[in-house]
Formats: structure tokens, C-alpha cells, sequence
């Protein structure tokens, strides 16, 4: 088994799912403990990171899963997939200017409920959406909260598109935002392109090509491109661990630390990352370890 832990920010190509990415690293790592943080569509590319061996555990254990994205919108067309890839069933002529885009945007700053597109991963009865979809079939869907914190017009660059730059928390659809835009314009809208700028701690600057990871493969230095696992847990306070706190923690049992200070703590054992602790009543107990234990 590979012996790599850590964190892959892959820079997820255009006409790849986020499950292709998988597929296609584990034989690249050859390893198949994989996971990775806010599936994107096949059109869209930007920041997938892949959490790699023991790493993977530290997917949901997250504490920023807000997303980022820049979206170019085309007004006028509205496909049955909410973007450019699919068939169009609705077209309008009355294309909104940018001072119109920009005050539709202001009304969907802040907390809402957003229904899921059919073309989602989202599952109803144990079937993803997508799958009924291209079934021709439309289900009832619940809304879901969402938040928006940043929607901002970057660029106007046809008569017909907007460059929006958007902020906004997990489980948002840009799709459904741009097919709401548009309908608050009274003019369908869809998607034309969409990249992804950051996923939680991580950003378009720290991640890598498939291209590159490949290379790194073949030179033997995969290992130069992960991060550590701790980089998302960075706002958590650092301790080191003794040998003999590290072989109880590693075996279940709680150490005595009245030194900590009561909360949860980032762990380290002769400078490497062992994990997540929690101390309490002068005891510090493992909440997670990304270790391999004895």
C-alpha cells in the first residue's frame, strides 16, 4: 500500500468528473484510500482537493467548507442542464445590462433556500438526480439553506455575458443561482463556464495539474506536492506529545497534560503530525489520529 498521506489540491480539468480524478489517482498514487472535498461538475474545473491515505479522514473533520467561484453567465439561453452543455429549452431576447445584473445580484446577498438542479449528485430514493434526468424525469426536491457572502460583477464580455465573481457556503449550485439571476430578469440565463477559485483553506495558487502529478510520478516525487494534513486544521492551537503520551493516545488511552489549556489542540510527536486532541479536566484524550497504529 502507498505510504503517502496528505493533501493533493488538484487543479480539476475541463470535461473530467470529480470521480475521473479519483479513478485516475489511484493508480497514480496506487493507493485507493482517497477522498476529496466538493464534487464539480464535468464542465467546470478549479480546486478539487484530494485528501491522500490517512489523510482522508480529515475530509469531514473540515473547518471552512466554503467555496469560492468565478461563473461567466450567458443571458438568453436556458438548457435543460442549467449550462451551456446541454439542450436548450427556453430562449429570450430581453438580455439585462450589467447595471441590471449587477442590482439582481445584491437581492441574493445573505441566507436563502436554493432547490437542488436535476442535473446534481444530489440522490432522491438512493438515485443521483442526474441519473433521472437524462431520464427525461423531474422529481420534487427539498430547498436547502444556503448563504451567499460575496456576488460581484468582475467583467462584461459580450453583450450577452457576465463574469461573476461569487463567495458562498457548502452545498450552493452556482447553476441554480445563474437560472434564478436570470429569472429575476425576467431573461434565461445559464451557465457558459465555471472555475472554482477555493475550496475551504485551499486556492487556485497551491494546487497542481493532472500534467504535473503525472510528471512528479514519473521523476519520484509525489510526495513534494502534498500537503500536510494539518493544513486545515492551522486555526487549532499546536502541542508536542511525548513517546510515552504518543504509545497511549496511539492505544486509546487518555494522558495526564495539566499544562493544556481546555479546548482542542493540534498534536505533534517529534515534529510530524499525529492528530487531533482534546484536553479537559487535565486530561488529553485523541479525537482523531491520521497515523497508522502499531
Amino acid at each position: 500500500m502507498s505510504p503517502l498521506c496528505g493533501i493533493l489540491p488538484v487543479d480539476k480539468p475541463a470535461g473530467w468528473t470529480s470521480f475521473d480524478v479519483i479513478a485516475k489517482l489511484r493508480g497514480v498514487l496506487a493507493t485507493r484510500k482517497l477522498g476529496h472535498s466538493g464534487t464539480l461538475d464535468p464542465m467546470a474545473t478549479g480546486v478539487l482537493p484530494v485528501f491522500v491515505g490517512m489523510a482522508a479522514k480529515a475530509v469531514d473533520l473540515q473547518p471552512d467548507h466554503d467555496k469560492a467561484y468565478r461563473a461567466e453567465v450567458r443571458f438568453g439561453l436556458a438548457p435543460d442542464a442549467g449550462d451551456v452543455t446541454g439542450t436548450p429549452v427556453a430562449t429570450g431576447e430581453n438580455i439585462p445590462d450589467a447595471a441590471a445584473v449587477e442590482g439582481a445580484l445584491a437581492a441574493f446577498l445573505g441566507p436563502r433556500m436554493q432547490t437542488p438542479p436535476m442535473y446534481s449528485a444530489v440522490k432522491v430514493g438512493g438515485v443521483p438526480l442526474y441519473k433521472l434526468a437524462r431520464q427525461g424525469k423531474t422529481v420534487e426536491r427539498a430547498p436547502r439553506p444556503v448563504t451567499f457572502y460575496r456576488l460581484e460583477l468582475a467583467q462584461q464580455t459580450a453583450p450577452d455575458r457576465f463574469v461573476i465573481d461569487i463567495e458562498c457556503s457548502k452545498g450552493t449550485y452556482v447553476r441554480t443561482l445563474v437560472e434564478d439571476v436570470g429569472a429575476a430578469l425576467g431573461c434565461p440565463a445559464c451557465l457558459a463556464a465555471l472555475r472554482r477559485t477555493r475550496a475551504g483553506a485551499f486556492t487556485l495558487d497551491s494546487c497542481v495539474t493532472m500534467d504535473k502529478i503525472q510528471a512528479a510520478k514519473e521523476a519520484g516525487e509525489l510526495e513534494k506536492l502534498l500537503l500536510g494534513v494539518d493544513t486545515v486544521f492551522s486555526h487549532l492551537p499546536a502541542a508536542q506529545v511525548s513517546e510515552k503520551e504518543t504509545a497511549r493516545l496511539l492505544n486509546g488511552a487518555p494522558a495526564r497534560r495539566a499544562d493544556l489549556a481546555e479546548g482542542r489542540w493540534r498534536l505533534y510527536a517529534d515534529g510530524a503530525f499525529l492528530g487531533l486532541g482534546e484536553a479537559k479536566d487535565g486530561t488529553l484524550r485523541a479525537e482523531k489520529l491520521f497515523v497508522e497504529r502499531a
